[in-house]
């Protein structure tokens, strides 16, 4: 599995609770990866602006053809405002049908990188 360097966002340092937020999406054609790794790079793009964003990683296992994101937010209503999200939304529509997204929420009482990035194992 490979992942991206973190990301900081503007709520980095926030400390907590927080929300993390786990996407894991199955292509169904690994041809599709370049298109949805290009797409999340653009959208990580956004990142550092985006209100209550604390951070996140970008991963990809290609052999299992799966990719997604490990995020923290300051909270569940800045989560769901990345979710709808303009550019957000166009990337889901342009690939829902594409794969299997599976996705999760929890609390976390404070921001620890690595027990953070342990917690992807159980996808």
């Amino acid at each position: 599995m490979l992942r991206s360097r973190w990301i900081a966002g503007p709520a980095a340092g926030d400390p907590g609770p927080l929300v993390a937020a786990l996407t894991d999406y199955r292509m169904n054609r690994l041809l599709d990866l370049p298109g949805i790794l290009r797409h999340g790079r653009s959208l990580s793009r956004l990142w550092p602006q985006l209100p209550g964003a604390v951070g996140m990683w970008l991963w990809v296992d290609v052999v299992g053809r799966r990719c997604g994101s490990l995020s923290v937010w300051r909270g569940e209503e800045d989560l769901q405002a990345f979710v709808r999200l303009r550019a957000h939304v166009q990337i889901m529509r342009a690939y829902r049908h594409r794969g299997t997204l599976r996705s999760r929420t929890w609390q976390i009482d404070t921001l620890d990188q690595a027990t953070l990035w342990r917690s992807l194992a159980p996808a």
